[in-house]
């Protein structure tokens, strides 16, 4: 690992993965935060508790800002692990001369998303630093939910399941990264950001179920398939063909060299779900309109265990690696 900190640390891929291992779960180690989920269970199962941190840059893109960002990052955790987000902490860190109108419309759109989880802020903490300290403003976001699903866990995926997508992938990293670049689309690109809630409830109402879900943020669905290969000591075949990329997505992937499932997302999750349960689980997430493309698109097996393999139209194969270097920093 390098002496110093770089931005390619920071990118949810590789070198993050080894900042992390190496720096804070060494020092930190216990059983709950060797499990690495979306969020930790605690209270014998009943609670899920997950914190984050938001750093976007634009604080303003097309389809949310880094308010919304902040409430769907923390609560789309807490669902991950099948609770319902109910009590958050907000903390922010804003830079002197800070425009108090765009400050208003950031907390005008926490408030939104908070209502659309059903979820409430009951602690916060505000600081003001110099100009120059942080670039403008900073979104700490801690939250608390009831489990209603137990079990779902990154670690006890099997042969027996199949590997889901939500809907099409790596729209908040194109849309961030063509905003931050002044890229003019004549399409209307905006990111996926959205609370997952909702659909991971709807699963679980429906009696489907559920080995292990993870929405895909830094680094992309790359990532968290890598992470569950690994984490579950197995392997995890995709039918390229079958990931739902959209026509802007894959525009700009093949402009600038991208790969799409390497791009963030911030209202995308992966499912792992039993073979009997799988179709059922796409009747029930097409019945939303941010995931009426989800799609089964791999499966596990023992072939290359701890790998992901890309399975083309053509008969060729190939691994499917961990992000590495700095992919789009500040993207959340």
């Amino acid at each position: 690992m390098k002496k110093v900190v770089t931005l390619a640390q920071g990118n949810g891929g590789e070198e993050n993965n080894e900042l992390i291992t190496k720096v804070f779960y060494s020092a930190f180690k216990n059983e709950i935060l060797e499990k690495s989920e979306d969020a930790a269970v605690i209270h014998n199962g009943e609670l899920a508790f997950s914190t984050d941190s938001f750093t976007v840059s634009p604080l303003f893109f097309p389809g949310g800002d880094i308010g919304k960002l902040a409430v769907c990052g923390t609560c789309n955790d807490l669902a991950m692990m099948g609770a319902k987000p109910k009590y958050l902490t907000c903390s922010v860190i804003i830079e002197e001369g800070f425009s108090i109108r765009e400050l208003e419309k950031i907390v005008r759109s926490m408030k939104k998303e908070l209502h659309n989880n059903g979820a409430i802020v009951v602690s916060g903490d505000t600081k003001v630093v110099p100009k120059g300290s942080v670039d403008k403003i900073f979104i700490n976001t801690t939250g608390i939910g009831e489990i209603a699903y137990k079990g779902i866990s990154a670690n006890t995926i099997t042969q027996d399941d199949l590997i889901l997508i939500s809907r099409d992938i790596g729209r908040h990293g194109a849309t961030i990264f063509a905003a931050r670049e002044g890229i003019e689309l004549s399409t209307t690109l905006e990111s996926d950001c959205a609370s997952l809630s909702e659909q991971v409830q709807a699963l679980i109402s429906a009696g489907v179920k559920i080995t292990a879900l993870r929405d895909a943020t830094r680094g992309g669905v790359s990532a968290v398939l890598n992470e569950w290969a690994k984490q579950s000591k197995i392997c995890i075949e995709v039918e390229e063909e079958k990931v739902p990329v959209s026509e802007e997505v894959y525009g700009i992937c093949e402009m600038l060299g991208f790969e799409a499932l390497s791009l963030a997302n911030e209202g995308t999750f992966v499912l792992a779900i039993p073979k009997a349960d799988a179709e059922k689980a796409v009747s029930v997430l097409k019945g939303f309109e941010n995931s009426s493309n989800a799609v089964i698109v791999g499966h596990v097996s023992d072939t290359y265990v701890g790998k992901v393999v890309l399975n083309s139209s053509y008969g060729t194969r190939r691994f499917l690696d961990l992000p590495t270097g700095e992919l789009l920093p500040r993207i959340c």
